[in-house]
């Protein structure tokens, strides 16, 4: 069965029917919906803006894939710290409580990717995300850091973060360009998976009109790369319902319980 109100922080399809087009997207913006939304955009904002400068040095390229650099490297553990956040978020926004093999639960500050973040690509189908960057000389513009969830619970970009933040003088090369890019695309797969394209700005909304790109892909949250959403939604995991209706009611979002799905997997 489809689920019949939003879970916190986790956008996905929504079943055609009478006000979908507004209820893909109404319940983003409700206060409820997430904690201080607008700072884990900002962080990734300025992750963004700073890539963008790097870009200036380093260009985008098939050639440089491989380049690194202390720039590269401080970048890299920025962004990663921001994934973890945002996971944090998911889990504790939603239900979950781990427990150690002795039974303990375990703190927060002791999740990692593989006993923890992992669970959320199932609930946001992050391994189906792919982003690109506009801009590019070659053929490697396209990203799916989350692929390797489809075979395995560790992530090579994110292997790499570790290996060069405890040992910078023997792993910095892991510090490459494109841990880098696969890292920002993954943050930025993980914030379009909560947010959809929703910056939060203080701006106004205005209408928005859409017509031929000369790029593919969906122009994703903070404008500068390009995403194509996850296709693979079976019916029973879609959304279904008028948030025009849902919205004022006391109870409108359900809780993702994470401590079913881990003893699952």
């Amino acid at each position: 069965m489809p689920f019949d109100k939003p879970f916190h922080r986790n956008y996905r399809a929504i079943i055609s029917g009478p006000n979908s087009g507004y209820s893909d997207w109404g319940y983003i913006v409700d206060p409820e919906y997430a904690k201080f939304p607008e700072h884990y955009i900002r962080a990734f904002l300025l992750i963004q803006s700073d890539l963008e400068k790097l870009f200036e040095y380093i260009e985008p390229a098939d050639d440089n894939l491989k380049t690194f650099s202390y720039r590269i490297h401080e970048l890299l553990i920025r962004t990663c710290i921001e994934i973890e956040a945002n996971f944090k978020a998911i889990l504790k926004e939603n239900i979950y409580s781990p427990c150690s093999k002795k039974g303990k639960e375990r703190l927060e500050k002791n999740w990692n990717l593989i006993n923890d973040y992992y669970q959320v690509n199932k609930t946001h189908h992050l391994d189906s995300y792919k982003v690109s960057i506009p801009i590019w000389r070659g053929y490697k513009s396209q990203f799916t850091p989350f692929i390797e969830w489809k075979s395995q619970k560790t992530l090579s970009w994110y292997s790499a973060y570790n290996y060069c933040k405890h040992d910078r003088q023997d792993k910095f090369c892991y510090a490459s360009f494109e841990n880098l890019l696969n890292a920002v695309a993954g943050l930025f797969v993980l914030l379009s998976s909560q947010f959809r394209t929703e910056d939060f700005s203080p701006k106004n909304r205005g209408l928005a009109v859409s017509g031929n790109d000369y790029y593919k892909g969906k122009s994703g949250l903070g404008g500068f790369f390009r995403i194509i959403f996850p296709d693979d939604w079976e019916d029973n995991e879609k959304y279904c319902f008028d948030w025009n209706v849902l919205k004022d009611q006391s109870d409108k979002f359900n809780k993702i319980d994470y401590n079913l799905i881990k003893n699952s997997l």
